[in-house]
């Protein structure tokens, strides 16, 4: 197998997990903190046990926070310790995530390794992991989302209505690695797969006389043709802000477009425009067989409304984790599926790999913080009036 899960989805944490809690890690207290959220209150088949991380004085206070055992080596974890979330960056990101990870599987222990991280570096760890009988995956933590995974459910109902045409993607360089597996899973698998150089941009530098943000590839995933743009900037001194966006997803068919528009939703269908012709052969606006001009030109799929950052970092995220988790969890319970994780693990990183070479090294700038906008500060007095959309009186 070359890809996702056949469905597109995620598999659901529903059903009690059997046998004893895994007593688990948390490696890194960076971003591990949303791993650190999503374990206290512990999730079903999960105890937290501890904190490694390089011996800092915030690393120690976080464990403190947590109440959990802080250790600063490998060999320092007591032998109950059964998984580990090791969220430091990989060696391809210059860290020492996937050393510690090796070191782990070597012990014995699960692993879930958040990503990015080199072909190589997840084959030496699934080589381990089978030699060691445990499990190791790699998290790509955006599809976990309650919002990606709406999306993607609602994919897997479009898949079965109608082909798949083309898709259309954006994400910054950043988040990358994850928008390739959320793509296997939104077209129902990854192969086969290529992707052209990107367009070149020199003209476009020279009308402007200011950088190009985004670098745009065509591209194929699951032999649907793909269209990607890659915000392919970083600023050095503060690499985790300036992205124009995490991950804009559209799935085109004959019927409409299914689209993602942000990470954190919403969901948006958008029907095809099609008007039949009447005896004439003039277009048919009204009378018999036109029911299908009374669709919404698009309509919002999600529920509620969106979620604030606040809310997003502080329920959102950790939530996710504790997908990821679950995931985990059933792995170890049914180890049958690892091969078809393997390779989609592996897949995904050399789309990755193959992807980033293809687009260089991201391109260096200096960005301030920019002041938010409220939506009050979008108002216009002028904006024109939708038609049929004035309030009776």
């Amino acid at each position: 197998m070359t890809g996702a899960p056949p469905d597109g989805g995620l598999p659901g944490a529903a059903g009690a997990p059997e046998g004893p809690p895994l007593r688990t890690v948390v490696c890194g207290t960076v971003f591990g903190r949303f791993y650190l959220d999503a374990l206290r209150p512990a999730p079903p088949g999960f105890v937290l046990a501890g904190v490694l991380a390089g011996g800092g004085a915030r690393s120690r206070a976080t464990a403190a926070r947590y109440g959990v055992p802080y250790y600063t080596a490998v060999d320092q974890l007591p032998d109950d310790v059964d998984a580990a979330c090791v969220v430091v960056r990989a060696g391809v990101a210059g860290g020492g995530g996937t050393e510690l990870a090796k070191a782990l599987l070597a012990r014995g222990v699960h692993v879930l390794q958040e990503q990015p991280a080199h072909p190589e570096e997840v084959a030496d760890c699934l080589r381990l992991a089978r030699a060691h009988g445990v499990q190791y995956r790699v998290n790509s933590f955006y599809p976990h989302l309650a919002p990606v995974r709406r999306f993607l459910a609602r994919a897997r109902a479009l898949r079965a209505l109608r082909p798949l045409r083309h898709a259309e993607a954006a994400c910054s360089s950043q988040v990358l690695f994850p928008l390739l597996d959320l793509l296997g899973r939104a077209l129902g698998g990854l192969g086969p797969w290529a992707f052209a150089d990107p367009a070149p941009v020199a003209d476009v530098r020279a009308a402007t006389g200011a950088a190009v943000p985004f670098r745009v590839l065509h591209g194929a995933i699951a032999g649907v043709p793909l269209t990607l743009r890659v915000q392919n900037q970083i600023d050095p001194a503060d690499p985790d802000n300036h992205a124009h966006l995490l991950h804009r997803v559209t799935l085109g068919t004959d019927a409409g477009a299914l689209t993602l528009a942000d990470t954190h939703g919403p969901v948006l269908w958008s029907p095809r425009l099609h008007v039949d012709r009447d005896a004439d052969g003039l277009l048919a606006l009204d009378g018999p067989h036109t029911g299908r001009l009374d669709q919404p030109s698009t309509s919002v799929l999600d529920a509620g409304a969106p979620l604030s950052f606040r809310q997003t970092f502080g329920t959102l995220w950790p939530d996710g984790v504790r997908h990821a988790l679950a995931e985990l969890r059933r792995a170890v319970g049914d180890p049958g599926g690892r091969a078809s994780a393997a390779q989609n693990a592996l897949t995904v990183s050399r789309m990755w790999l193959d992807l980033t070479t293809r687009l260089g090294r991201p391109e260096l700038m200096v960005a301030a913080a920019s002041p938010p906008l409220r939506l009050s500060d979008l108002a216009a007095e002028d904006a024109p009036s939708l038609p049929g959309s004035e309030v009776p009186r």
